[in-house]
């Protein structure tokens, strides 16, 4: 991603354009790791991962098949680590598909207090030819799971797993390794095991350096030992959106032969000394244009301007680009309070560029503009402490040992059968300043919040109301407003969901495959094959599987069991297992699968099931 004009802003990259397989390779195994989340976002990932890329998620969103069989695919091969409190959450009802991601979201807490914050990826490659080794990538990353449109930067490596393992990614797999023990409501099945073997893995990878560098370091912050700091320079840049005194003190204090480059946030800088910003050569923002993408759509609930954080420094005749999660601030660099990814990529200056090179005009500069330092009125001190408390109590929400209960009931109206919902607590949450606490599971939207905030003080249970099976979920958001009632916060977590019934996914599956045209634009997905992306998104299409089952019209799905078949199965008895769910309909419910189609696949099981008994033999 870097050269000799590394960072400049001309040279993008699409998150979803990352996750896709090498040529001659198809998807095994994956860990994120982000600071934020958003549903929406989230979901989109196992269809990229899984089936095939889209331009933009939203292009991916359309597809509710897709979304399930992308889910499916990636069950117990994708976990996402997050910190706990931070999934965003909307007012309105969220996808009942997002009860999928409870096998894929952990949200977990930094053990020093602070934000649990690097986002990266390490994805395993498995080969289509069995003389290929398998490979590893790598993503350094300043953006989170989300659909902001802000200013970010991303480091990409590929490597090959070797026999013998290097010293230099040991931080990248003790942070992979750890991840579970970080975990705040419970783990999936297999999350150990699958973290592990990744840790090892990336500890065995040999990357391929990007051109014109000659090497590369990994350093975590926040779970023990030394902390990653720039070193002692030359000079030294710096890009960072959030900043404080004290990190941008020992910042100036590094570069020997002139005033370090600072490029921030205004609402950030204005909260800085202005003896402390004295010490920086050049302090700058970036332009408002720049900032907000000029032409493009805005989302007003989507983060913009500039994201990225940066660390340049030039030592000797070298220059050293650190990317990252830290911004420069206390609890990243200093007090180790966060947790923080780091990765150092070394060349020689000649080559990679100086750092007026790198930010000035030249370069990522020419986004930016002077701050002044008096553009912005004087900050609201009760606004930030009103922030503040906010915080603190969603600190307590989510690491409070939080749990829900659903029993069956019935509706009073109609008799059909519900479940009710309660919000246990372990104990009185403190909720210091808090003026008002509403609760709902996500599939229910805030229409059906209940009022919790006292009920949580005394550490009772909240009854969050009676729902149908299919709106279960351990997902609930929280809307908590400050004393003064002027700020407030929405977000998600996840918690620990006792008496969930086994028979809950199979409603989602019949709630998305609802008609016959449904159920086989579904089996063409589960019969496109892993690493074919065009098919499965032919096969993802409304309208691909229109009409009845008629063999003349289907021919090429006939055609495609019958290799599937001769390949050993595999294909078919996903869609036997499909057909076992889709059986335990209820009385009033339509059957989406066509009564000639069983008769065909009672044919198709008596063969799997020879088939089977041949292998056992």
């Amino acid at each position: 991603m870097l050269n000799r004009h590394s960072l400049d802003p001309e040279q993008r990259t699409l998150y979803g354009a990352n996750l896709q397989p090498p040529a001659g390779y198809v998807f095994d195994t994956a860990v994120a790791t982000t600071f934020s989340l958003d549903f929406e976002t989230a979901l989109a990932v196992p269809v990229s991962l899984a089936l095939f890329a889209a331009e933009n998620r939203d292009d991916i969103l359309t597809h509710p098949l897709a979304l399930l069989e992308g889910a499916e695919r990636i069950a117990g091969r994708l976990l996402v680590f997050t910190d706990a409190g931070h999934i965003q959450a909307h007012t309105r009802p969220h996808s009942r598909l997002c009860s999928l991601l409870e096998r894929i979201i952990v949200e977990v807490a930094a053990p020093n207090g602070g934000a649990f914050h690097p986002k990266i990826w390490a994805l395993r490659f498995k080969p289509l030819r069995a003389d290929e080794s398998t490979r590893i990538r790598l993503l350094v990353l300043s953006r989170n799971l989300t659909r902001d449109r802000s200013w970010d930067i991303a480091l990409t490596l590929d490597g090959v797993v070797a026999k013998r393992p290097l010293a230099l990614n040991r931080p990248l797999a003790d942070l992979i390794r750890r991840l579970p023990d970080l975990a705040t409501a419970g783990l999936p099945n297999g999350a150990r095991n699958l973290t592990e073997e990744l840790a090892e893995d990336v500890r065995h990878t040999d990357w391929d350096l990007p051109e014109l560098f000659q090497s590369v370091a990994f350093a975590v912050n926040g779970l023990g030992g030394k902390q990653w700091r720039p070193e002692p320079c030359a000079r030294l840049g710096v890009i960072s959106p959030f900043c404080d005194d004290k990190a941008l003190s020992m910042l100036a204090d590094l570069a020997g032969a002139e005033k370090p480059v600072l490029i921030g946030r205004s609402d950030e800088l204005a909260l800085v000394p202005g003896a402390t910003l004295a010490r920086f050569g050049r302090v700058a923002v970036l332009d408002e244009m720049a900032a907000t993408e000029d032409g493009e759509e805005t989302d007003t609930t989507a983060l913009q301007g500039l994201h990225a954080k940066a660390f340049i420094a030039e030592l000797g005749w070298d220059t050293a680009i650190t990317v990252g999660s830290g911004n420069a601030t206390r609890p990243a660099l200093l007090s180790g309070s966060n947790v923080e990814v780091f990765a150092t990529l070394t060349g020689k200056r000649s080559r990679v560029g100086s750092i007026e090179e790198i930010l000035g005009d030249k370069g990522f500069g020419r986004l930016t503009r002077p701050f002044v330092p008096d553009e912005l009125v004087a900050v609201d001190t009760a606004l930030r402490a009103a922030e503040a408390r906010l915080d603190a109590a969603r600190r307590d929400i989510c690491r409070s040992s939080l749990k829900l209960h659903c029993e069956r009931t019935q509706s009073a109206d109609d008799g059909c059968l519900l479940w009710r919902v309660w919000l246990i607590p372990s104990a009185p949450l403190p909720l210091l300043g808090i003026g008002g606490l509403r609760a709902w599971p996500i599939t229910r939207g805030e229409g059906h919040g209940k009022d919790a905030l006292e009920t949580l003080l005394l550490g009772q249970p909240v009854d969050l109301g009676a729902m149908p099976l299919i709106d279960l979920t351990r997902f609930v958001a929280f809307h908590l407003t400050d004393k003064d009632g002027e700020v407030s916060i929405l977000f998600s977590t996840g918690l620990v969901l006792e008496g969930l019934p086994s028979e809950r996914y199979a409603a989602i599956l019949r709630w998305v495959i609802d008609s016959k045209d449904a159920f086989f634009r579904y089996l063409r997905l589960l019969l496109s094959e892993l690493g074919d992306p065009f098919a499965a998104a032919l096969a993802a299409q409304e309208g691909s599987g229109h009409g009845a089952w008629r063999m003349a019209d289907d021919a090429p799905l006939l055609e495609d069991m019958v290799r599937a078949f001769c390949r050993g199965g595999d294909q078919l008895r996903a869609i036997e297992r499909l057909i076992t769910r889709l059986e335990t309909i209820e009385p009033s419910e339509a059957d989406p699968i066509p009564a000639e189609f069983r008769t065909l696949w009672d044919t198709f099981r008596i063969a799997l099931e020879a088939q089977g008994s041949a292998h056992a033999e």
